[in-house]
């Protein structure tokens, strides 16, 4: 299933970015505009819906067989033709299964790409061929681990972001993927499943004057008259989206920062000469955002390989394959605009790729906590004040639906906007710190692993020592909308002060009433002001306070901690 394009929203996007950066020019930048602005022209907004998530769609393309498989390792030769648009494929798939009386092994690979040979445990196995299924039909008992080996040739497709790109910049070839979500079997054969992770070992070979990049660590680079090829490995399991190949005429520049571990991390900017300049100093402040992570989840998770920024010419934003950050050539600037771009596919690092979803419908796990995460970053820089600027800024309006499951809304500001909302608001719900207990705790339970919203919920629930079920219900599984309510309130002189009478009525629909804890700032005539803190729990409600002075106003949610709507009544 294709992921279609709009047209006329890409088009006005673009426009709006070229605007963007004529705007900042002569405006000196905020962070209470950044935030905005840099998602604003990323790939979450410019109209690319997904496939829907419906039942019948995943088990056409990830069939109920392939929960008897587990892969443990991908041995990955490619071979780059970028001025044909034809790669050469030589796959290793290691695995284990727990049923060896498997009938049939399906694996994912789209059937535009030419197969030359097909073993299983070294001898030539019988297959079939359906769209996006190979189905390898074993003539024998499998054993405790198998092997299947594809050799295979062709032009792969670009479906959805650009899953296989030959493009030229300058007359120079450059070629990258992007395989979310479903993408990774337009050029290789694998299990694609965000939950079957395995490691990987990748060679790439191309032209012997363009450099070769992937994730992992680089192990050897092996010259061959004029080609060179690239042996990148990884040390710790990753999903099969997260795979990525980029090469291209690169420049490289490398650094190394000190953990809070004390183990040293590599760090990398790649880039095309014309861009290489701008990008070191877009690339400079990554330091300071892998401490500031690292105070607040906990070490970078892939120190043994690397962190790296690569440009490549995807025009609508970036894509945090792990350990190599894909970052679009408009992006790069040198003047630090898109700093949230880079802190938001940072953070994936975490949130995403050493604690990965389970399923499709879980993706708020990553990009609402990627979210997040930028609002954290920027409070832990300057405080308060920036984490409320930069939740407001993403207050813009999304689509009504549920976070949990949300269709063919995978990459739409419900999931980014919203999901991070979300986690301030469980933030408010249960302190701030069991709330940092409750990141801290998710990430180190499901690091390298694959975690469901169920699973995020029981982590919840244990370190809070809460049941959240009807926090979960409203703002994940059931509710679809935002909390929109009006308030009225009144006061009477009494002996030694005065009583305040402070109704608030919600005004969604009956099905969709939502219980919240909100602060109300009380202003009184001298200036002075006071906090009251209330729990709403049905569509109308009524509360009292005393006061010593007499109150002039009354703000609702002065910090900004729900997604609200709030406006006095009339």
């Amino acid at each position: 299933m294709t992921i279609k394009k709009n047209p006329f929203v890409i088009a006005i996007v673009i426009a709006l970015t070229s605007i963007l950066f004529s705007v900042f020019v002569i405006i000196p930048l905020t962070k209470n505009i950044l935030p905005f602005i840099s998602k604003s022209v990323s790939y979450l907004n410019v109209g690319i819906q997904t496939p829907q998530l419906d039942n019948k769609f995943i088990e056409e393309y990830n069939p109920p067989t392939q929960t008897k498989l587990d892969v443990l390792h991908y041995n990955i030769h490619i071979e780059l033709n970028p001025d044909s648009k034809f790669i050469k494929g030589d796959v290793e798939i290691k695995f284990i299964t727990n049923n060896p009386l498997v009938k049939e092994i399906d694996i994912n690979f789209y059937d535009n790409l030419k197969i030359i040979n097909l073993s299983l445990n070294d001898k030539i196995a019988t297959y079939k061929r359906d769209d996006t299924i190979l189905k390898i039909l074993p003539e024998s008992n499998l054993k405790d681990t198998s092997e299947i080996k594809i050799i295979y040739e062709g032009e792969p497709k670009n479906l959805g972001f650009g899953s296989f790109s030959f493009e030229d910049i300058n007359g120079k070839n450059v070629v990258y993927t992007i395989s979310e979500p479903f993408y990774a079997s337009t050029w290789f054969p694998c299990i694609d499943k965000p939950d079957d992770k395995a490691l990987v070992d990748i060679f790439i070979t191309n032209d012997s004057s363009y450099v070769s990049l992937s994730n992992g660590k680089l192990i050897e680079i092996i010259s061959n008259k004029d080609k060179k090829t690239y042996h990148w490995k990884t040390f710790y399991p990753i999903s099969t989206y997260l795979i990525a190949i980029y090469s291209g005429n690169y420049k490289s520049y490398h650094q190394k920062y000190v953990s809070i571990t004390g183990d040293t991390l590599q760090l990398y900017c790649y880039a095309f000469p014309e861009k290489f300049n701008d990008a070191i100093n877009d690339f400079s402040g990554h330091s300071k955002y892998i401490y500031t992570f690292e105070k607040l989840f906990g070490p970078y998770p892939f120190i043994k390989e690397k962190y790296a920024v690569a440009e490549f010419l995807w025009p609508y934003g970036a894509m945090e394959h792990q350990t190599i950050t894909g970052i679009g050539s408009k992006f790069i600037t040198g003047k630090k605009f898109f700093q949230d771009m880079y802190i938001h596919e940072l953070s994936h690092h975490w949130w995403g790729n050493a604690v990965s979803p389970k399923t499709w419908k879980d993706i708020w796990l990553n990009e609402g906590f990627a979210t997040y995460s930028e609002a954290l970053y920027w409070e832990y820089q300057a405080g308060k004040s920036a984490l409320i600027s930069t939740m407001k800024s993403k207050s813009i309006k999304f689509l009504s639906g549920t976070l949990y499951n949300p269709e063919n809304n995978l990459f739409s500001n419900l999931v980014y906007n919203k999901g991070a909302w979300v986690l301030h608001m469980l933030r408010r719900e249960v302190g701030d710190s069991l709330f940092f207990k409750i990141l801290r705790t998710y990430f180190e339970t499901y690091k390298y692993k694959n975690a469901s919203t169920k699973d995020f919920q029981n982590i919840c629930e244990k370190v809070s020592k809460r049941n959240l079920s009807y926090f979960f219900d409203q703002w994940i599984y059931k509710g679809k909308e935002i909390i929109k309510a009006e308030y009225s309130w009144k006061y009477f002189p009494i002996k030694d002060g005065y009583k305040i009478i402070f109704k608030i009525q919600q005004l969604q629909n009956d099905y969709d009433i939502y219980k919240f804890p909100v602060d109300l700032k009380i202003i009184f005539e001298n200036g002075e002001s006071e906090l009251k803190n209330i729990y709403v729990k049905d569509k109308k409600n009524s509360f009292e306070f005393i006061t010593k002075y007499k109150p002039s106003s009354i703000e609702v949610d002065p910090d900004n901690w729900l997604l609200a709507e709030f406006k006095l009544a009339e």
